[in-house]
């Protein structure tokens, strides 16, 4: 059994205000295939742009290591030292000759392939800083696994002929661990615009912005080979709260990119219902929630109010001490299993 104390209720809510939003994907319940599509582009259309020049400041709360170092997914190399790195600002293209020379603005969706779209151009979920150079050899070519490598950058991201069966053109290829990041950027990309690419061009990637289907298996792969970071979950908080409103559904929730584009998804296998005690039920408030569960794969917990704010996410835990702030009323108290909720139950405070 685990133990952990609910912190301070107003470090609760900032926690909250950065997460995912309650029932902000409730439409998509029971979806798939193209009826899920068109749910999660409705949900996240409509978001609000901010400006290209805009896409330089942003960047210092989107994509920075801290201290102002940018974040460069085509010169990082996770748990090593880079063989150079961008200041914020500093070392913003301008030009270049070779790597490590300034960063600028890489759109993993590029830009001739949605003819400049004013809306696209801008949009924070598929834009990221990268090394200039590196950035110039990427050029338009669709991302892919290299056959032969005609040209490796410093920390192993290669250009060269795909071995990706359905395509055979050249591609870039990311190193590894990054490689999720820009898979869940272009199917976000495919569902922000489901239907509204009519000016958009086709490319050997995707027609206008439906994604071919050697492209969809190669990015199906990669979702599931890299898993979700704490910087996707950071960037996506951010671009939500302070920019643009709308998230990337595939950072939340993975499983919505099967559940779209797999022919052979069933579903998840039904999680194993748990046995759990939760008492005293009613509990007076500041008072003491203890919890015997006897399932170590129900690993956090989640209590919202009736209007489906969350106050409280984190851990399981044994023992729950309620912040002092919380009103009397009733709570949902909810367990989840690898971030879905397998049991909902009402907690009454008195």
């Amino acid at each position: 059994m685990k133990k952990i104390f609910l912190v301070a209720f107003t470090v609760l809510l900032a926690f909250a205000a950065l997460a995912q939003p309650a029932n902000y994907y409730n439409t998509t319940n029971g979806l798939t295939g193209e009826p899920l599509k068109m749910a999660l582009h409705d949900i996240i259309k409509g978001h609000t742009s901010i400006t290209y020049a805009q896409l330089w400041d942003a960047f210092w709360s989107t994509d920075n290591k801290g201290d102002g170092i940018v974040w460069d997914m085509y010169s990082d190399i996770p748990g090593g030292t880079p063989a150079y790195q961008f200041q914020m600002v500093v070392d913003q293209c301008g030009n270049y000759s070779g790597e490590g020379d300034c960063y600028n603005r890489e759109h993993s969706w590029p830009q001739s392939w949605f003819n400049n779209d004013a809306i696209a151009r801008t949009d924070l979920h598929h834009i990221f800083p990268v090394d200039g150079y590196v950035n110039n050899k990427r050029s338009n070519y669709p991302y892919g696994e290299v056959k032969s490598t005609k040209w490796t950058s410093t920390n192993g991201s290669k250009l060269g002929p795909s071995n990706t069966p359905g395509y055979s053109g050249t591609v870039f290829e990311p190193i590894d661990e990054y490689k999720g990041d820009f898979a869940r950027a272009m199917l976000y990309m495919s569902v922000r615009y489901y239907g509204e690419d009519a000016a958009w061009k086709n490319s050997d990637m995707a027609d206008k912005s439906v994604l071919k289907p050697w492209a969809i298996d190669l990015l199906l792969r990669w979702n599931k080979q890299d898993p979700v970071s704490q910087k996707e979950k950071d960037r996506n908080n951010v671009i939500y709260e302070d920019y643009q409103h709308n998230r990337n559904p595939f950072v939340d929730d993975p499983e919505f990119a099967d559940r779209i584009w797999d022919p052979n998804w069933t579903g998840m296998a039904e999680p194993e219902l748990p046995a759990i005690m939760v008492y005293p039920n009613p509990v007076l408030q500041g008072g003491v929630v203890h919890l015997d569960i006897n399932n170590d794969r129900i690993n956090q917990l989640q209590i919202s109010d009736l209007f489906g704010k969350i106050v409280f996410r984190g851990p399981v835990a044994e023992t729950i001490s309620l912040p002092e702030g919380l009103s009397c009323g009733c709570y949902c108290l909810q367990l989840l299993q690898e971030g879905h909720v397998v049991t909902n139950m009402r907690l009454l405070i008195n």
